[in-house]
């Protein structure tokens, strides 16, 4: 929609909104019109360069001809059936991701944290069915963030800010040990734990990569145990740490894998991957989803796949990331840069990260603050050295500004 075509103005779309909408994010105050590559459009017709890319979404570029093409397409044959019919969509995504990240089982969920819930029961289901009734808890890290559906935030460990306070009691059955400390999750480990969920890079956390030492430590202390390793790959998966999904980084696998967010191209489309013995753990009626698979979603997703793959946008992502940390780097007050590819966090000593946020705003820049002095940045992976040079630019202005 546009405001010319609906006959309002930018304030009346602004009020309306501060009326009848329940708040919850600090808005930018502008009105999001128009998207194209790696850039946003106010109702001016404003450019403003979008390193926050959707939250880690429109990683082919905003609004991708082949993504667009392909949803239109679909509509125009259905837009919504129930899972009891074979739909062509499906399939087709089934296999082309299955056999990308070599999983034998996909089930589709509409979300990220849809898709954590759906790997948090097969896990706990699995545990049960081939252990017993007390099998059930799961170690997740400290710092880490899966969703905020009752599951994935009781696996969140952050317990003691917005994410879970007012809402516990948390569901049972989780403890939270430090990331990257391979000892402090082998000291959680007891007869009742049937997994270790992590996330290969913490976002929420900070942008902290997991070593490779931790990772693989990991999967050993699974095997051995007899536990199943889950990777909360929502944020970091298709491409966007520099492999199609950043497993890939450390030479192991888990046995479940949760995505969404990248895989969509826009519309709300999540998933779990496993093997064909875990898979077995839902059987019928154990989990189901009204939305989960839509055609339209699953149109979406096949396009949006093939553009990363067939672009090399991980490539893309690996290289231009190593670029931008660098040239970050330069910044004033800078304490560190971190991340994987296109995922990274620039953390100041002393200055605010959000009046760091609001300033890059000022400058036509759109990233996101996370904790007191980190900003946190999962541009479209089309990105270039030149855009990239932008960003820091109005970087550097809004830090400067606060000095």
């Amino acid at each position: 929609m546009r405001l010319d075509k609906i006959g309002k103005t930018s304030e009346e779309i602004k009020n309306l909104t501060k009326k009848y909408m329940i708040e919850t994010y600090e808005r930018y105050d502008f009105v999001a019109e128009r998207a194209e590559g790696a850039y946003l459009y106010d109702e001016n017709g404003n450019a403003y360069l979008d390193f926050y890319g959707g939250v880690a979404v429109n990683s082919a570029g905003n609004r991708n001809p082949k993504v667009v093409a392909a949803i239109k397409d679909q509509v125009d044959d259905i837009i919504h059936t129930f899972n009891y019919p074979y739909t062509i969509p499906q399939a087709l995504l089934a296999e082309l991701i299955c056999e990308t990240i070599g999983m034998d089982k996909i089930f589709y969920q509409n979300s990220g944290t849809e898709a954590n819930e759906a790997m948090i029961k097969m896990a706990r289901k699995y545990g049960v069915d081939n252990y017993g009734p007390e099998r059930y808890e799961i170690i997740t890290a400290i710092n880490s963030f899966h969703g905020r559906t009752y599951g994935s935030m009781s696996a969140t460990g952050q317990t003691d800010n917005a994410i879970q306070i007012g809402f516990k009691p948390m569901l049972p059955g989780f403890s939270y040990a430090e990331f990257n400390n391979l000892d402090s999750f082998k000291e959680l480990v007891t007869d009742k734990t049937i997994a270790i969920m992590i996330e290969p890079v913490q976002g929420e956390g900070g942008v902290v990569p997991a070593t490779e030492e931790f990772v693989k430590g990991l999967r050993e202390l699974c095997d051995e145990k007899g536990m199943l390793l889950l990777f909360d790959e929502i944020q970091t998966g298709w491409g966007r740490t520099g492999k199609v999904m950043a497993f890939e980084h450390y030479g192991v696998k888990p046995d479940i894998i949760s995505m969404a967010k990248a895989m969509g191209g826009g519309m709300p489309i999540g998933a779990i991957c496993t093997t064909d013995k875990i898979a077995k753990t839902f059987n019928m009626g154990a989990h189901g989803s009204t939305y989960g698979g839509n055609p339209v979603a699953c149109a979406s997703s096949y396009a949006q796949i093939n553009e990363l793959l067939d672009r090399k946008l991980a490539e893309n992502a690996e290289k231009i990331g190593k670029y931008f940390r660098e040239q970050l780097a330069t910044l004033p007050d800078v304490k560190e840069v971190r991340g994987k590819g296109l995922l990274v966090g620039v953390e100041f000593n002393n200055t605010d990260a959000k009046e760091v946020k609001r300033g890059a705003f000022k400058n036509k820049l759109l990233t996101t603050a996370i904790g007191g002095h980190t900003i946190r940045m999962v541009p479209p992976l089309i990105i270039t050295e030149k855009e990239c040079d932008m960003a820091v630019d109005a970087l550097r202005k809004a830090v400067e500004a606060l000095q």
